[in-house]
């Protein structure tokens, strides 16, 4: 066991619930000055999602991210064990890290921001089913993170575009909150939800974000395995680097034989 990379995936999630906290605060407090300028809640959305998708990339592509594989998320850990490029022990490792990380991440923002970050329009960012009902949240958990898992692995198979990978999940991240926000919360990640239903005591729907990434990032899997034969390059990776070791080893850079 390696306790230093689970740390240090933990600390990358605690560092974004840190990030998540403060700009729910910031965009959708009543008494956030800037909130009171931009009376559009898509608006606000999109300048959180820009706001979270640049968070993920900084992490994702900091010397942090590329050691540990950047997962913070223990859907995504739960793949690498479905793809074989975690063992058991490691798995429960990076997700015990994860779960630590964020629920510290949030207790941070609570001490910082007190009452602020406890106001309903923030609520620790809780992700919380939309109006439309759980079964659609659930639906829409599942199809986002789908369709993330789909594009990581369809690029991880290209070398030229693997060093990118980071990219595109983030650019999707940015994207799922300003969309999808509204019918799920936009979790993709049971630990990031667990942290804020803590705090915020609100666990409406909190089954949606255990099952549905976890479920979604599989079926992603399955359907790369069915459409590819080279199922050695199966990878699902967010950060690449030819001079940085990284704990989960891949060959995504190497060119095809």
């Amino acid at each position: 066991m390696n306790w230093r990379i689970y740390a240090i995936d933990g600390a990358l999630l605690g560092i974004f619930m840190i990030s998540a906290c403060g700009f729910a605060t910031l965009l959708e407090h009543p008494a956030s000055p800037v909130g009171k300028t931009i009376a559009s809640s898509v608006a606000r959305r999109a300048l959180i999602g820009m706001a979270m998708g640049m968070t993920a990339l900084c992490l994702i592509y900091s010397p942090w991210g590329k050691r540990s594989g950047a997962h913070m998320n223990p859907a995504l850990t739960l793949s690498f064990l479905r793809m074989r490029r975690l063992n058991p022990i490691d798995a429960i490792g990076y997700i015990t890290a994860q779960a630590l990380g964020a629920v510290i991440g949030v207790a941070m923002m609570s001490i910082v921001l007190g009452t602020l970050a406890s106001h309903p329009r923030v609520n620790f960012a809780a992700t919380i089913p939309g109006s439309s009902g759980l079964l659609v949240a659930w639906l829409g958990e599942f199809a986002i993170t789908f369709v993330l898992m789909t594009v990581v692995m369809a690029v991880n198979k290209v070398p030229r575009l693997a060093p990118f990978t980071g990219c595109f999940a983030a650019a999707l991240v940015a994207i799922y909150i300003m969309f999808e926000a509204p019918i799920s919360g936009m979790s993709m990640n049971p630990a990031r939800s667990f942290a804020s239903a803590l705090f915020a005591h609100s666990w409406t729907g909190f089954w949606i974000y255990c099952t549905a990434p976890v479920a979604g990032m599989f079926s992603g899997i399955e359907l790369h395995r069915m459409l590819t034969r080279e199922r050695s390059r199966l990878c699902g990776k967010l950060s690449h680097s030819r001079n940085d070791p990284c704990y989960v080893r891949c060959n995504c850079l190497e060119g095809r034989p």
